[in-house]
């Protein structure tokens, strides 16, 4: 089963500097939907801390498609994450096919 993303398109940006990763409504690059901030651990892995979705777009697929996006570039890079977001916890319980990507001690 695939994660359902939000309808409406989105821009996903790195913003390294405040080890966040934020997402964008596609249509207007200044509508802040929200953000999944992270801490780097090594240069491999990234502690996937908490998910935030501004109230007027709760609801909607936002925090889905954030962390979709998420997963699927750190896959795509090679990386690996330690989720302890609770909303992360439970998006890799609902699609096991990310479970590859958390980190192992």
């Amino acid at each position: 089963m695939q994660p359902e993303l939000s309808s409406t398109p989105v821009t996903v940006v790195d913003n390294v500097g405040r080890e966040r990763f934020e997402i964008y409504t596609a249509e207007d690059p200044a509508s802040f939907v929200g953000f999944l901030a992270y801490q780097t651990l090594d240069g491999n892995t990234l502690e996937l801390q908490h998910t935030i979705i501004s109230e007027g777009f709760s609801r909607r697929g936002f925090a889905r498609t954030l962390v979709t996006n998420v997963l699927d570039r750190m896959r795509s890079e090679g990386r690996k994450v330690v989720p302890t977001c609770s909303y992360v916890q439970d998006f890799l319980q609902r699609f096991p096919q990310y479970a590859d990507l958390v980190y192992e001690v």
